[in-house]
């Protein structure tokens, strides 16, 4: 099932003695999680029938006994187990799953992995008519489209360099991204829904001019005066601009700039497909790979990997991060 079906069945009083929420990404099994416990149980009916278990401190005898419990003055009680992941001899919880209590509501948050569903448990829930309900991680492609349509439903909209600005900074954790695009939602002045790189400045701290995507776009195009501009305010604000995660972004860039060299079908949906980018960027791989021939391509990645470990301290006597990086650019640049 996915995280809205469930949500919907809980919204019109449907309820399960089991819902197994697990997968890489956190967000939806959290999302779920929490809506359960908000919305299954009145206020009043909380007092005597919620409990809120974690992995790392019960055992499966203590989460089987709770869950063999009647309810008081209400229909169900409901059991959260959160960080399921972590409890010892989870397994064993197939001695309750075989025979669950009507009454129950177990809801189990296994995060940060998948359950296996070649195990007993797996498909004793299922037998038992639980929700079970996979949370994979999105990659970094599907994120701004998963950005934008988030916002949609809130009735906003964002434009495409902000998206990318957003997720060049958060990466792909969907939990910080919500939280981030909460703020900037109240953040936004009256009868403007619309966040934009500006918003984003004046609200997350992220320069909309000065970061590692618009370094990507100026060394794509060539434009050396522009590039020099932004490594130079690298350079200045070191803690801001981290080293490592510049040399992280041009990496993945300059990579995927070698891909394109090596895929026959150059179709921008092939290639957004290859690459795992929106297909509104595609065009600027198409110009970086113009701009840089496959050899310039691959020596610009060992340049990489060598200024990289000069970073850490081989082969690099004097020079910090702020001039190695300079130093990088004039090379990739001439």
């Amino acid at each position: 099932m996915t995280a809205n079906e469930i949500i919907g069945e809980i919204r019109a009083g449907k309820f399960r003695p089991f819902y197994m929420l697990s997968g890489e990404e956190p967000y939806y099994i959290d999302l779920v999680t929490d809506y359960i416990e908000a919305n299954v149980l009145t206020e009043e009916e909380k007092a005597f029938n919620q409990t809120v278990l974690y992995g790392k401190d019960t055992d499966v005898a203590d989460l089987i006994n709770a869950a063999r419990r009647f309810p008081m003055m209400a229909s169900h009680q409901l059991i959260i187990l959160r960080e399921a992941q972590l409890m010892k001899d989870f397994d064993k919880l197939i001695h309750y799953a075989e025979k669950p209590l009507k009454s129950t509501i177990l809801v189990i948050n296994y995060k940060y992995g998948s359950y296996d569903k070649r195990k007993k448990l797996y498909k004793a829930i299922q037998s038992a008519g639980g929700a079970l309900m996979e949370s994979p991680r999105l990659y970094e492609n599907k994120v701004p489209d998963w950005v934008k349509e988030w916002l949609k439903k809130r009735k906003c909209n964002i434009d495409s360099n902000a998206v990318m600005l957003l997720v060049e900074y958060l990466g792909t954790d969907l939990g910080k991204i919500a939280n981030e695009l909460e703020k900037l939602i109240i953040a936004l002045p009256e009868g403007n829904r619309t966040i934009t790189p500006a918003t984003i400045e004046r609200n997350i701290g992220i320069s909309k001019d000065y970061n590692n995507f618009e370094l990507q776009k100026a060394l794509a195009q060539k434009k050396v005066v522009k590039a020099n501009r932004i490594i130079n305010h690298f350079a200045q604000n070191q803690k801001a601009n981290p080293f490592a995660l510049t040399m992280y972004s041009l990496y993945s860039f300059f990579s995927k700039v070698f891909t394109w060299h090596l895929v026959k079908d150059k179709s921008p949906k092939n290639m957004a497909s290859v690459l795992k980018v929106s297909p509104y960027f595609i065009s600027e791989y198409e110009l970086a790979a113009k701009n840089y021939n496959p050899r310039k391509t691959a020596l610009i990645i060992s340049w990489l990997r060598e200024y990289d470990m000069r970073s850490k301290g081989f082969g690099n006597l004097s020079a910090n991060e702020g001039d190695l990086l300079k130093e990088l650019v004039y090379k990739i640049l001439h």
